[in-house]
């Protein structure tokens, strides 16, 4: 059945409102209340919470008197630090459900100019422990507030916790510490699936990581809306290599060997994607980043030479191998359709990362360190194709994929490797940046002309990391730049349909991605749609999923039907099918029936707008009473119209159906 959507979108967003769904700027759905975990402004002297980040922290947790203090005049002190990273943590595994989405504040005060961050850290099943980051203000030796920054885990990290630490060790004071449950939200179900929408275009897709995935909401708009996942970080090197086994080997004289491991935060992801039926984009085997120094060293250890090319060589296959076949035993009913072989190898200017640790400098590449330049790539593709499963695509993936001497350097390797018969496409990251609007990097027409080039490859291409940034915590003033934004890159991308196969977003809600302050997605944390969701649908017809009808035989006569109707030899009228689902069939008072009230519940709201925009995209049938309800200007039949009028009713711009 054709969805309708460019003519309804086109009426409602007249009034700056979505056709299938409440707008931003109308809360989303909550369900259940907040509640406080543990909050403390620290009045009481009372800091037993708090503990200090293991034995070989040395911060001395106090309190303090500051009569600038947020609130009151005691503060907890953090003292004696030796390490940026030393600082006070609170365990997140004793006062929080795993599953559950949460939020916590705090403010921070350094003596001089500090970074200051709220992170995470916890132990995966195999005792190996992770870091992140979840948010960062800058204190110049005043106070200053990390907001609410929402965060979860799963059931299998342990020994959670978040902690505060700032970029030097100077004393760190803390004050108005809490810990809340994160307002839950139930997704827009009466909106398109952008997978449904874009069916006859590509897989349209959405990086995710464990802890991202816990709430179920999350879970719930992946569902509705992506066929592809790919996991951020959880098949990255850093979390697939086994330093401890790799040493094991090493010291059996095998330092061409590699141990591979799967953890729990991979597990829970891919048992998500094989439970749903989700292909699987696999990122990323080579990579100078979050790859560990010591997997380039001699016996694994970062103290180690620098090995030899040979034995890198070796390195690099074992561990292509390696992934590839731990995932085949425990995954072989999953869909690895894709693999990002190699990562960000060329700088913007065209030129190879410049040899040394990557930790060091940010140019800087573990792999060219060894290889002495990017001869490295056509191995790691030959290994790939190697070992990967039949069927899976492999890529070169990377960022500001449409700098003009990046382009070339691309174009003419993949030409090579597509000689040698090892590539099959260009992965386009597209982290792209709206800004106001007219100073958008790239402008679609250059990102149009990247399109062009690689296309020319005759090669696959997949846009693999998508987000556009809008100038940081400026709310929702640059929503509507970033929807225009998004329409121009999307139709950009559909021009060249026939070059691509996958567009997938770099997460999924605004509050969990890593460019989290500048509100790169299309879904805002409460899980609205956003105007950029809207923009890249607008005018696209797609044959929308059949929902679930219950037969009701008293109803009949409100479905529309192909069948002949039986003949009836008393009476004869002509029967238009075409109109059928729009045309009262009851006994019917109209003059007992208040307009605008389409759900008869005796209340004019944006519910009964909501039921009109369903009815007209053939979501549900309305009864006789609700159709005349809605035909609020009283025509022949219900159109977007009678809907816009119903809207204008709601936020008090007409006081009468009568004045329409």
């Amino acid at each position: 059945m054709q969805k309708k959507i460019s003519r309804t979108l086109a009426a409602v967003m007249a009034l700056g409102i979505a056709a299938l769904s409440l707008p931003a700027t109308v809360s989303a759905e909550q369900v259940g209340e907040i509640t406080t975990i543990y909050a403390t402004d620290f009045e009481d002297g009372d800091v037993s919470a708090f503990s200090k980040r293991g034995d070989t922290d040395t911060s001395v947790i106090g309190t303090a008197e500051d009569p600038d203090a947020p609130s009151g005049t005691t503060v907890m002190s953090v003292t004696e630090r030796s390490n940026g990273w030393n600082g006070p943590q609170f365990s997140v595994s004793d006062n929080c459900e795993p599953g559950v989405k949460y939020t916590a504040s705090v403010w921070v005060k350094t003596a001089w100019y500090n970074s200051c961050m709220l992170s995470m850290q916890y132990t995966d099943e195999a005792g190996e422990a992770h870091y992140s980051n979840l948010a960062t203000a800058v204190s110049e030796g005043g106070w200053v507030q990390i907001p609410e920054v929402s965060f979860s885990y799963s059931e299998d990290m342990k020994d959670v916790y978040i902690y505060v630490e700032c970029s030097d060790k100077v004393d760190l004071f803390v004050d108005d510490f809490s810990v809340k449950t994160a307002p839950v939200y139930a997704i827009e179900e009466d909106i398109p699936g952008l997978k449904d929408v874009f069916a006859d275009y590509f897989k349209i897709g959405g990086a995710v990581t464990a802890s991202e995935l816990a709430p179920n909401s999350t879970k719930e708009l992946i569902l509705k809306h992506y066929n592809s996942i790919t996991l951020g970080n959880e098949l990255k090197p850093e979390n697939m290599l086994d330093q401890a086994g790799c040493q094991a080997l090493a010291a059996e004289g095998k330092n061409g060997e590699v141990a591979v491991s799967l953890n729990g935060q991979a597990r829970s992801i891919l048992n998500f994607c094989r439970d749903n039926d989700i292909a699987v984009r696999g990122h990323v085997l080579v990579w100078h980043s979050q790859t560990p120094g010591w997997f380039f060293k001699e016996d694994y250890t970062t103290e180690g030479e620098w090995v030899d090319k040979d034995t890198m060589l070796s390195r690099m296959e074992s561990y292509i191998k390696g992934v590839m076949e731990v995932l085949a035993e425990e995954y072989s009913d999953v869909n690895f359709y894709a693999w990002d072989v190699v990562n960000e190898a060329w700088l913007d200017d065209g030129t190879p990362r410049k040899g040394g640790m990557y930790d060091e400098n940010a140019n800087n590449s573990g792999w060219t360190q060894v290889f002495g330049d990017n001869s490295f790539i056509p191995y790691a593709f030959e290994y790939a194709r190697k070992y990967a499963p039949e069927g899976c695509k492999l890529y070169y993936n990377d960022f500001n994929e449409y700098m003009p001497q990046k382009v070339e350097a691309i174009v003419n390797m993949a030409t090579e490797l597509k000689e040698q018969g090892l590539i099959d496409g260009i992965g386009m990251q597209s982290h792209l940046d709206v800004r106001t609007g007219a100073d958008a990097f790239p402008s679609v027409s250059v990102y149009n002309s990247a399109l062009d080039k690689y296309a020319a490859l005759g090669l696959d291409i997949q846009v693999t990391e998508l987000d556009a940034t809008i100038p940081k915590d400026t709310g929702d003033q640059y929503f509507d730049a970033q929807a225009e934004y998004y329409k121009g890159i999307m139709d950009s991308i559909i021009a060249h349909k026939d070059s691509v196969s996958a567009v997938v977003f770099w997460g999924t809600t605004d509050d969990q991605s890593w460019r989290t302050t500048q509100s790169p997605l299309l879904f805002n944390a409460d899980y609205t749609a956003k105007p950029a969701f809207y923009a890249i649908i607008e005018g696209i017809d797609y044959d929308a999923p059949t929902p679930p009808v219950e037969e009701d035989t008293t109803e009949a006569t409100e479905e529309a039907t192909t069948e002949a109707p039986e003949e009836d030899t008393t009476e004869a009228p002509e029967e238009d099918t075409t109109e059928a689902t729009e045309q009262p069939t009851e006994t019917v008072d109209p003059d007992s029936i208040r307009l605008g009230d389409v759900d008869l519940n005796g209340v004019i709201n944006l519910a009964d707008v909501i039921t009109v925009n369903r009815f007209l995209l053939n979501l549900e049938p309305l009864s006789d009473a609700g159709l005349i309800a809605a035909n609020v200007d009283k025509d022949t039949t219900v159109t977007p119209t009678d809907a816009l009028n119903i809207l204008q009713f709601v936020i008090e711009m007409i006081s009468d159906f009568s004045e329409i």
